[in-house]
């Protein structure tokens, strides 16, 4: 029987949460059945996270009622929503790093025995069955640290699995995870299903939501929009559903911007034999003014150690680089901005200063700009800062508020605005539209073929084929700590996707 016919596990009925000036949920409802994978979708900003926290126990509602198997749950409790069988995984995990997986798991459940000591024993007893059901077969006295992210992301659903799960909401799992690494929890995920999980899944990954998802919600400005079967949608109706409009393909809009004009013939970078040894190989590499460079590479491939290393996070072991026709070392990030390079990481939590505003985050790298004397001039930071987001159409109320109260796409913009105002000639993007929805994806693309226009040479580094390929004048596959080829963007995915895997010729 299909999902939508049977009895919901989840009920999430007319949910409204307002802050000030934005309303982030309007009367909602939601219906997960047990065994179903419901997706949802929205731009940035439509309501999902705080939908998801909502059903977590959070953030407590101004007005809507949650049940589990027909049972009413107190809203705005943790500890509530948990007793119900209701696990989390956000975005940003909650792991304590320094800890064991042992400990992360049961983490403030350990189980004691008298006198208030660990039962260590029962934490294992606890902890094996969990790993095992999310197919994680790791000592569970390691530390978190020593895992890279797709075990942690599977060491959060075994946490969530360890307390009696019956409903589990994953935001966002595969922003940081490598085609294999998706398939892998794709799996955990059939496995969890199969046993009677519902199972809230929130990405902007459309093609994985299609192949995933059930059915799927859409939700726009805090509304509900639509619940459609995953079955027989396409990605261009979904997006339609997102955004209120139709969202053109990258490639149609990319192959306009490469016949609107020619590139410039001056190159402003210039790498020669440059490497940080021994896992970014020397490489050679030219960008022109005006001309972005796609470099497409899979996880670990080293995309964002050469990014890294041109932008001084990780200074070159050899080799030589040229900006503007002039031999410049760059051994700091404050060598790279002095040198006219802006750069964007594939974290936006590590560019943003998120206790900071929107004007201070702007200007951050353009003090010299902004200051009267040694003091700052804060007129002259926020008249700054207010043209910047008035040219990029970013979305706040006022340049003082807080960066934090964002969207994600909304701070994506504000990190370009930064390097707009620092008016850095040589901009590198790294996965820059990573854990963003479609309209955001296509604002950040449409700024970065104006900025190209304007004679702004880019590097954007994406996982992205489709990007890549969209974006680039010529893409550069890198595999291995090294540039393994340089192709045309209408080279196939399958020419591609060889490169990114070794193979040569």
């Amino acid at each position: 029987m299909p999902p939508s016919e049977t009895a919901p596990l989840l009920e999430v009925r007319r949910v409204s949460r307002a802050y000030p000036g934005v309303q982030a949920l309007a009367a909602v409802d939601l219906s997960v059945a047990a065994g179903e994978v419901h997706a949802l979708l929205g731009e940035n900003g439509a309501g999902k996270s705080t939908l998801m926290k909502t059903i977590a126990g959070a953030v407590a509602p101004d007005a809507g009622v949650l049940l589990v198997d027909g049972v009413e749950v107190p809203l705005g409790s943790p500890a509530a929503s948990s007793a119900a069988g209701i696990g989390i995984v956000y975005q940003e995990l909650s792991l304590v790093p320094s800890l064991s997986v042992a400990e992360n798991v049961v983490l403030g459940r350990l189980p004691r025995r008298r006198f208030g000591l660990v039962d260590w024993a029962g934490v294992h007893e606890a902890v094996v069955p969990a790993l095992e059901r999310v197919g994680l077969d790791v000592d569970p006295q390691r530390r978190v640290r020593d895992f890279g992210m797709a075990e942690r992301q599977l060491i959060e659903i075994a946490k969530a699995v360890s307390a009696n799960l019956r409903v589990l909401l994953l935001d966002e799992p595969t922003s940081a995870l490598s085609d294999r690494e998706s398939r892998r929890l794709f799996s955990v995920i059939t496995d969890l299903v199969a046993s009677g999980v519902a199972v809230v899944y929130v990405s902007h990954r459309l093609p994985e939501v299609l192949e995933i998802a059930d059915r799927i919600t859409v939700l726009r400005d805090g509304r509900h929009v639509a619940t459609v079967p995953a079955r027989g949608t396409t990605e261009a109706e979904l997006a339609r559903m997102m955004v209120g409009r139709d969202v053109g393909t990258h490639t149609a809009a990319a192959t306009d911007a490469r016949s609107a004009r020619e590139l410039r013939d001056d190159v402003v970078l210039r790498a020669t034999g440059l490497g940080r040894l021994p896992r970014l190989k020397p490489f050679d590499l030219e960008v022109r003014a005006g001309e972005i460079v796609g470099v497409f590479g899979l996880v670990g491939a080293g995309r964002t150690r050469l990014a890294r290393t041109l932008f001084g996070l990780e200074p070159p072991t050899e080799g030589t680089l040229e900006l503007f026709g002039r031999p410049t070392v760059v051994r700091s990030p404050a060598d790279a901005i002095a040198a006219g390079i802006g750069y964007v990481g594939e974290d936006r939590a590590a560019g943003l200063v998120y206790r900071m505003s929107v004007s201070a985050n702007i200007t951050l790298a353009s003090l010299e700009r902004t200051r009267r004397g040694p003091v700052l001039d804060f007129a002259r930071e926020r008249e700054l800062a207010q043209r910047y987001v008035d040219e990029l159409g970013i979305r706040v109320p006022a340049v003082d508020r807080l960066v934090d109260t964002l969207s994600g796409g909304n701070q994506q913009k504000v990190l370009l605005a930064r390097w707009l105002c620092s008016q850095a000639r040589i901009l590198i993007l790294d996965d820059p539209v990573r854990g963003i929805d479609v309209g955001a994806k296509e604002e950040v693309f449409r700024l970065v073929r104006q900025l190209a226009t304007e004679g702004v040479a880019v590097l954007l580094l994406t996982s992205e084929i489709r990007e890549a390929r969209a974006l680039g004048h010529r893409v550069l596959v890198m595999a291995d700590g090294r540039i393994a080829a340089a192709l045309p963007p209408e080279a196939s995915e399958d020419e591609i996707m060889a490169a990114a895997g070794g193979v040569h010729g």
